[in-house]
């Protein structure tokens, strides 16, 4: 399930790590966070690489919807029942910041950007008081929406806010233009180069290891979606979230503007163009990673909604997103642990990632400079408002522990020795261990089904032919390599039984 932004998309293979090279600053994640901090730092005379584990927008980025927008659904009223009006604003100001920051980098390298509308709309009568919410509280935070009483769509809306000239893009596009600028400032990135760990070496400096090496740096920015290191608890401040999205060539008219649904099932929808003519892009269905049932009829829900409302919809693309959902709303954006500056981090983005990357990479550098913008504060990593999220955070592991141990009692054990069916995968009890088994295109693979983050078993994704760990979101391939997640390590490889088919 490859995205239509990284289908076709022209960015180089870059360089293999150097073992015992030594920089300022190590950047970890190739993504949009990333990318920018490492330009930012780098304009200011800071030397800096950027290490990737796969390739650069292979994570949430190149998997985006691609809006840049200060509507974003219905965050605004979230975030405003549980922080004060003045971190509203702040928040609202980051992400202006980021948008900002993120046109002008587009205008200057000839990255197309489409200014369009961005419309929260209600599904059904039910969800017009959210609609009237997130109006109230864009109001309150400064933005200039407006209420719509009517929408003409062609798809079920009673009512929408509004907001004016906000954009849409490419992500690859611009992804390839900032890596292109980075390396233009004698910034290195690091591609397929997996890192399992940083610590402190004898002389003071950080040391991250990596599947090729180690890198020798003063500070290192974790820009990883969530962070790869399990200092800070942050895997236990997240909520890993799913969606799925499809690209869809059709007859009838593709509205102008960018939309989303105030409730659930969200729908994301906006128009893309394409190399053949314009695309509708349709978005949702999102849930907690490894949890919710089977995932392929959630992508096929979104391809019978498509059809329902644009009748010759004919999907070109499907796949799917992961971000992370923070528990008190607001990203994480500063120092792993409190008062230690030498490995910080960003995350928790809540699926808008495109402003509030962006606003991260702008607080991280600022900070790394001396001069952090006035809003830095409201996206910190450590805030007293965690103490207001105590109660999320309990509600949110506790179904992480009952995950834990649903997932050990669920292993069945194996009668027949059969492979599963193509594109099926189990996982089944070998003596004490959890065996996770798959057949992808005719071939049967066996693997452990404990993720080496913090001993979750793992589920079979069916849309994506994938492990996820219900725990903290890690994902691993058929064969059981590492895709992203808090894990640093791929699941074990086991060896097929005698005599099966």
């Amino acid at each position: 399930m490859t995205s239509l932004w990284l289908h076709g998309a022209q960015i180089p293979a870059r360089l293999r790590l150097t073992p015992g090279s030594r920089f300022d600053t190590v950047v970890i994640g190739g993504g949009l966070t990333g990318l920018v901090t490492a330009l930012l730092m780098a304009e200011n005379g800071i030397e800096v690489a950027v290490v990737e584990g796969r390739r650069v927008g292979a994570g949430t980025t190149g998997s985006t919807t691609g809006k840049i927008s200060l509507l974003q659904g219905t965050r605004a009223q979230q975030i405003a029942a549980h922080h004060s009006d003045h971190a509203l604003r702040a928040y609202v100001e980051a992400n202006r910041a980021g948008q900002e920051w993120l046109l002008r980098f587009c205008a200057e390298h000839r990255v197309p950007a489409e200014r369009v509308a961005a419309l929260t709309y209600a599904q059904n009568e039910d969800e017009l008081s959210a609609v009237r919410a997130e109006f109230a509280a864009t109001q309150k935070a400064g933005l200039a929406t407006e209420l719509l009483d009517e929408v003409d769509v062609p798809f079920p809306a009673h009512g929408a806010v509004r907001l004016a000239d906000q954009a849409q893009l490419d992500p690859m596009a611009l992804l390839a233009a900032l890596a292109a600028e980075v390396e233009s400032h004698g910034a290195p990135i690091y591609e397929s180069t997996l890192v399992r760990g940083v610590h402190h070496g004898e002389r003071g400096d950080l040391v991250v290891s990596t599947e090729h090496g180690e890198l020798a740096a003063r500070k290192v920015v974790l820009a990883t979606g969530t962070p790869i290191l399990d200092r800070g608890g942050f895997f236990a401040r997240l909520t890993p979230q799913r969606s799925y999205l499809a690209a869809f060539a059709v007859d009838e008219p593709i509205p102008h503007d960018m939309y989303i649904s105030a409730g659930s099932p969200t729908r994301s929808l906006r128009r893309v163009q394409g190399p053949d003519g314009e695309l509708l892009l349709v978005g949702g269905n999102g849930h907690v990673v490894g949890r919710g049932g089977s995932t392929r009829r959630k992508a096929d829900d979104l391809v019978s909604w498509a059809r329902t409302w644009f009748p010759t919809a004919t999907p070109v693309h499907q796949w799917s997103a992961q971000d992370y959902a923070p528990v008190d709303e607001l990203p994480y954006v500063g120092p792993v642990l409190p008062g230690q500056n030498d490995i910080q981090l960003a995350t928790g983005y809540a699926k808008w990632g495109l402003t509030n990357g962006v606003a991260a990479a702008i607080a991280l550098a600022g900070r790394r400079v001396g001069d952090p913008p006035d809003w830095a504060g409201a996206l910190a990593s450590w805030r007293p408002s965690e103490l207001k999220a105590l109660p999320t955070a309990t509600k949110v592991n506790g179904a992480v522990a009952q995950h834990l141990s649903a997932g050990w009692l669920r292993a069945v054990t194996r009668h027949d020795g059969a492979a599963p069916a193509e594109g099926c995968g189990a996982v089944l009890r070998e003596g004490l261990h959890p065996t996770a088994v798959c057949t992808v295109d005719g071939t049967t693979t066996r693997v452990s089904a404990i993720c080496p983050h913090l001993y979750g078993i793992v589920s079979w994704n069916d849309a994506e032919r994938t492990w996820d760990c219900p725990l903290h979101g890690s994902r691993f391939a058929p064969d059981g390599t590492l895709l992203e997640g808090p894990a640093t390590r791929s699941l074990t490889p086991l060896q097929m039984p005698r005599g099966t088919s």
